[in-house]
């Protein structure tokens, strides 16, 4: 089993930037990556940012230029650094991972409004 536990949403004016992390623990060391997903009101979930556990990062293209998705293997987190935030930015985040299951936080939420 893995948990993993969201933080740094918030409310940012367009244009901004924030940074969300996501502290993983329990049976981490058979994970074979992890993402960010987010999902807007009346929208489907999407994934925004996906790293492996070799580096390799893939993003969506709606957030390439902007989004910047690392991880500290020491401290068992992953970060998406967020910036030029807009409007249509506005969802839940969820941190997700994955090895013969998947697993997902409980959601941060994201608020880009002026």
């Amino acid at each position: 089993q893995v948990q993993l536990v969201e933080s740094g949403g918030g409310l940012v004016q367009p244009g901004g930037s924030l940074r969300l992390s996501c502290a993983a623990s329990g049976s981490i060391f058979r994970l074979n990556g992890m993402a960010w997903y987010r999902q807007a009101p009346g929208k489907w979930r999407e994934q925004v940012a996906t790293i492996t556990n070799s580096g390799s990062a893939v993003y969506a293209d709606s957030v390439k230029g902007r989004f910047t998705i690392s991880r500290d293997n020491a401290r068992n987190t992953v970060y998406l650094q967020m910036n030029s935030l807009k409007p249509e930015d506005t969802a839940v985040y969820y941190c997700n991972a994955w090895d013969d299951y998947e697993y997902w936080g409980q959601g941060t939420q994201v608020t880009v409004s002026s």
